[in-house]
Parts: C-alpha cells; structure tokens; sequence
C-alpha cells in the first residue's frame, strides 16, 4: 500500500555558472538533477521536480519556482532544513511549503520578472560572472524609444531561438515592461511578460546594446515584430547577466498593473 502523497512548492535561488543551465540533462550537471538526486536521499525513493520554466547554463535565479509530490510526515520546516543542507551553497531554498495537489508551477505562472545586467566597461572579477561587460558607449535615449516599441502583445518569435520540443509554444507573448535603470557603470534592464520564449529575454537585451551602439535604428524593431523569422541583427546577450527574479501566480497586468518602459537612475 503506497502512502499518500503531499504537493510541496518551492522558490530557490541560484549561482548558475558552474550548472549546465535548469532542465534535467542526460549526464547529469543540471540543478534539477541535484535537487532531485537529494530529494530522492531524503525520501528514499525517485522524485520528480517541475520548475516554472528552464534557465539556461550560465543564467542564474533568485525566485525559481518548483513542485513536487512527496510523503513526508515531518512539516514543511524539517524538509527544508534537510533540502537546503543536503545542497550545494551555490543553491538556496528560500522558502518551502504545503501547496494544494493541483498547483503546477509552470502551467499556473501568470507573470514572470527577469532582469539582465551590464556593466559599462570592463567589470571587475567579483561581477564578471554576473554581467555582460560592454566596451562601448551606449544611446540610453535610443534604447528606451526601442523598448517602448516592443511592449505589448506580439508575435515574439524574430527575438526568439525556438527548440524542437517548443514546437507546440504560443509565440504570442505580452511584454509589459522593459525598463533600463543605471548606477554609474552598472546598467540594469528589466523584463516582465506573461511568459518568455527561448533565449526571447537575452535576445531583447541584445537588440536594445545594438540599437545603443548606433548599430540598429529603434524603428527596425517592431519591424521584426512583424517576421516570425530571427533577422541576423538580431543577437544574443551572453547567459551570465540573466537573473530569473520573480514568478508570479494568479496576478494578470503586470506586476506594476501597467505598460512600463523607460530609464532611470537607482540608488
């Protein structure tokens, strides 16, 4: 007689330099497997996880979101001290608990945030891995006037890099924000849409550093909105200033409850 089973969520943070990104591989080296290879210590028996969406190798996290099923009589706080030290430092379980058995975190995400940072320069090695260091003078004028074009509902797939198994996605997506904010060398940009294509969130950072170099005009942009086909001036942000900030669950509008794009200072 097998024992019934509890639905646990979870919201981690991570370091994802040294995985090969979030999904399950097939030698091993992802989060997931880690997290499911103790999980299945702690439970003696296999476990699945599912996570509110895949970041890639090098991308890091600090409000991913997962699931699994699991009997577990102790609580919610005896499993997440027995999770968190049976882990790496380089992941943190910030919070776990006893969820309803039909909470699924990807299928229920209704708003996600991610931000990606540069620094303008060469970033000291204390930030190396967590920016994309840009050694050119950037138009913040002409990137906010791109980003104010690009939000909205769109087909999104020309700033997209679609998979085989993402054969069957919605490439409709609605941006609600894309915002840049600087503090001296460090710029910040903000996104946040109902969900995100492949790569859609490096590759809209792209575009924006080509249109600040002077390389892309801003008026090109919604032109792309127009093709489903990725145009070749269209490149990808490398994976180390993308940070999965927040999910968001049964919320629609934007976290800010409006459409958001511009620049500013932050303190």
């Amino acid at each position: 007689m097998s024992l019934p089973k509890q639905r646990w969520k979870a919201v981690c943070a991570y370091d994802g330099t040294d995985f090969l990104g979030w999904q399950s591989q097939r030698g091993g080296g992802a989060i997931q497997d880690l997290i499911e290879a103790k999980l299945e210590m702690l439970l003696k028996t296999p476990t699945r996880i599912h996570g509110s969406g895949r970041t890639d190798s090098g991308v890091h996290a600090k409000g991913q979101v997962f699931h699994f099923d699991a009997h577990w009589p102790y609580g919610a706080e005896k499993l997440h001290k027995a999770l968190q030290g049976a882990i790496p430092s380089s992941i943190q379980i910030i919070r776990l608990k006893a969820t309803h058995k039909d909470f699924h975190a990807r299928n229920h995400a209704s708003l996600k945030r991610y931000t990606y940072s540069l620094f303008l320069g060469q970033a000291p090695p204390n930030l190396a891995r967590y920016c994309w260091s840009i050694p050119h003078t950037l138009d913040f004028l002409k990137m906010r006037q791109a980003a104010q074009q690009l939000l909205g509902t769109h087909d999104f797939r020309a700033f997209a890099a679609l998979r085989r198994d993402d054969s069957h996605e919605q490439p409709i997506k609605t941006l609600y924000r894309l915002d840049l904010q600087q503090r001296g060398k460090h710029l910040k940009i903000t996104a946040e849409a109902d969900s995100f294509l492949y790569k859609m969130v490096r590759s809209l950072v792209g575009a924006l550093v080509e249109v600040g170099r002077g390389k892309l005009p801003p008026s090109d942009l919604p032109r792309f909105l127009k093709n489903p086909k990725r145009p070749p001036a269209v490149v990808c942000a490398p994976p180390q200033g993308l940070s999965l900030e927040k999910v968001v669950y049964g919320k629609k509008g934007g976290f800010s409850g409006a459409f958001r794009a511009g620049t500013a200072s932050w303190k």
